[in-house]
């Protein structure tokens, strides 16, 4: 009996991606927003600087993770290598920038941890994309 549901057991390294940093994201984002909801500063969450900015960023990529990996799985590869890409970007150009990096001069700064950090995420996320056939149509 075909359900057509992807359970964790089938699921691609992508579509995981997507529902990991879906959550993770979003979370961060809600717990920035308590943090901090004021652009004009930045904030400590688990050590990394936050602002309204930075919020939104996070809850925007959050809940494209969360509809890539649970309800548009064929866009969780779409996803892993978008953010995958940009994330890996923002991270080299963040180490390349060093600490106090504020791209576009919206962010606040942005130290070193935060672009390591974004490096890690980008990995992963083409790593994942590398790691799932594109047979996402099928689970759909």
């Amino acid at each position: 009996m075909n359900t057509n549901r992807t359970t964790a057991v089938d699921a691609t390294p992508a579509i995981m991606y997507a529902r990991i940093f879906g959550v993770v994201l979003t979370l961060v984002a809600i717990l920035g927003f308590i943090v901090n909801s004021d652009q004009d500063t930045t904030e400590s969450l688990l050590g990394f600087d936050v602002n309204l900015t930075h919020n939104f960023v996070h809850l925007a990529t959050g809940v494209l993770g969360l509809l890539a990996g649970f309800t548009a799985l064929i866009s969780a590869r779409i996803y892993a290598i978008v953010f995958g890409v940009v994330y890996t970007a923002l991270g080299i150009w963040g180490l390349v920038h060093g600490d106090g990096f504020d791209p576009f001069g919206i962010f606040g700064e942005i130290d070193m941890a935060d672009n390591f950090l974004h490096l890690a995420i980008g990995l992963v996320g083409i790593g994942a994309y590398v790691a799932s056939k594109d047979d996402t149509r099928d689970r759909v």
